[in-house]
C-alpha cells in the first residue's frame, strides 16, 4: 500500500507469510482464522459454507484443518499484516492413493477484504506453489466459482483450464453456481 506524505511516496511492510504448524493453527482457529473464513463468505466466496457462518462453525473447521495438518495431509500458510492480524491464507492439500502422490490441491486461498487488491492472494499462492514443488509434487489442482474474480488471480498465475461443471456447488446465498476446475504442473 503507498502513501503519500508531503509528496514523498511511502511503502508500508508487505504482509509477512509463515507457514503454521499444526497448533498454531489451532491457537488461531477461534478468532483470526475463523475471522478470515467468515469475511469470505460473507463477501460472497463460495468456500465450502452458506452464509451467515457462525464463529463456532469456522473455528471448528480450522480445528479439523490442524488434525490434518499434524497427519501431514494439508499445509497451511498465513499472512500477518504489520499489526501481526491475520490478513490472508491458503493450505495444500496432498496425499490420497498411490497413485495420486505427486499431486496437491490447492484449497481455501482467503484473503480478507481489507487486505485486497495488493498482490497478497498471488504471493500466497505463489508460497505454496513454491512448497508443493520443493516436496516433489508436479501437478497442482484447485476449484473456484464460475466467473469469481478468483479466476482473474488463478489465469494470471498461469493455471490452466480443465473444465466447468454447472450447479457444482451453491454459493454463500444458497444459489447452485458453476464451478471451474483448474490445474498447474510444477517443475
Amino acid at each position: 500500500m503507498n502513501v503519500s506524505i508531503e509528496g514523498q511516496p511511502l511503502t508500508t511492510a508487505p504482509d509477512r507469510i509463515a507457514r503454521l504448524t499444526p497448533d498454531e493453527v489451532r491457537a488461531h482457529a477461534p478468532a483470526g482464522l475463523a475471522a478470515l473464513l467468515a469475511d469470505a463468505v460473507d463477501s460472497g466466496a463460495s468456500v465450502g459454507f452458506l452464509a451467515p457462518l457462525e464463529a463456532p462453525e469456522a473455528a471448528a473447521w480450522w480445528a479439523r484443518v490442524a488434525g490434518e495438518a499434524a497427519e501431514g495431509v494439508r499445509d497451511v500458510w498465513a499472512a500477518h499484516g504489520p499489526d501481526g492480524s491475520l490478513t490472508g491464507v491458503v493450505t495444500l492439500v496432498r496425499g490420497g492413493p498411490a497413485n495420486g502422490r505427486h499431486r496437491g490441491e490447492i484449497a481455501r486461498l482467503l484473503v480478507h477484504r481489507s487486505a485486497r487488491g495488493r498482490g497478497l492472494g498471488r504471493r500466497l499462492l505463489a508460497t505454496a506453489e513454491a512448497h508443493a514443488a520443493a516436496t516433489g509434487l508436479t501437478l497442482l489442482v484447485l476449484d473456484t466459482q464460475t466467473d469469481s474474480p478468483a479466476e482473474r488471480l488463478y489465469r494470471g498465475a498461469g493455471w490452466t483450464v480443465a473444465g466447468t461443471i454447472p450447479d457444482f456447488a451453491a454459493d454463500p446465498a444458497g444459489v447452485l453456481r458453476a464451478t471451474t476446475l483448474y490445474y498447474k504442473r510444477l517443475g
